[in-house]
């Protein structure tokens, strides 16, 4: 399923050479979560986290995707300039139109790298802010929030939308898939690359929600705990930025191989498939 690179006789294109970083960075990001287990905190306060605790997570991270998707988008549209967003996204597809050089072509990446690290920003004060009170589970709807905000903003420096169904199944699978280990996370890296390609679908949306919900509360579990303590809950406020990141750069990279198939299967006449 993968793209061949470099076609024989021939020097590499740009295009081509970023192909090849990007199944580098995705290898990359792949093997980093291959042998991660669960942190020394997190199995010694496994004797203290109440039991009724992750089915209370799983409950409030279903209830806030329906909320921001069915009524947040307004509200999330207002807190950054969209048609800011989609205007750089215009001059850097025209500038690789005119010129698909390298640097062209990471003008996108560049992009939603402002945005990543901005709304970093934003969730290190949010989970800081409210691990000081000792606020834990009330504010998953707000950090789910910035976690669909940083994923709008990522596709826009791409060129796609985020309002349909089938793009809000695509961002399910994303922050889900981030989150996994090991074989789990390769088989669904997988499903993932099928569906960019057009060669494999995802589940519904409401199933996607459930799983994804689920596999937000077993990662925060421990430390939404600890954010519930006064003061102490700073570090467990820390988590969320830490969690972010690693959806936000799982995000990145699928946005910048569904840019980059695009365009390979825009000349893909030319090249044969391995």
């Amino acid at each position: 399923m993968e793209f061949p690179g470099k076609r024989p006789g021939k020097k590499s294109t740009a295009l081509e050479k970023e192909w090849a970083a990007l199944k580098k960075s995705e290898a990359r990001f792949v093997e980093r979560q291959k042998e991660k287990g669960p942190s020394i905190i997190n199995q010694k306060l496994d004797r203290v986290v109440p039991e009724k605790l992750k089915g209370t997570l799983d409950a409030a991270f279903y209830k806030a995707f329906q909320l921001v998707f069915e009524k947040g988008g307004t509200v999330i549209n207002k807190t950054y300039r969209k048609e800011d967003g989609e205007y750089r996204q215009k001059l850097n597809a025209y500038a690789a139109g005119l010129k698909e050089n390298r640097k062209n072509l990471k003008a996108f990446s560049k992009q939603a790298g402002v945005s990543k690290t901005k709304n970093l920003l934003i969730s290190g004060v949010e989970g800081i802010g409210t691990g000081v009170f000792g606020i834990g589970i009330p504010d998953i709807p707000l950090f789910t929030g910035v976690i669909l905000k940083s994923l709008y903003e990522i596709a826009v420096s791409y060129g796609y939308a985020y309002e349909s169904e089938r793009e809000q199944e695509f961002l399910l699978e994303i922050i889900k898939t981030a989150l996994e280990r090991g074989g789990e996370l390769a088989e669904d890296n997988e499903r993932i690359n099928r569906w960019i390609e057009g060669t494999g679908g995802l589940e519904e949306k409401k199933v996607l929600m459930r799983k994804t919900a689920n596999r937000l509360s077993e990662e925060l579990l421990y430390m939404k705990f600890v954010q519930g303590l006064p003061v102490v809950g700073v570090a467990g406020g820390l988590s969320d930025c830490v969690y972010l990141k690693k959806i936000t750069d799982y995000a990145e990279l699928k946005y910048r191989r569904r840019f980059l198939w695009e365009r390979i299967a825009a000349g893909e006449g030319a090249w044969s498939r391995g």
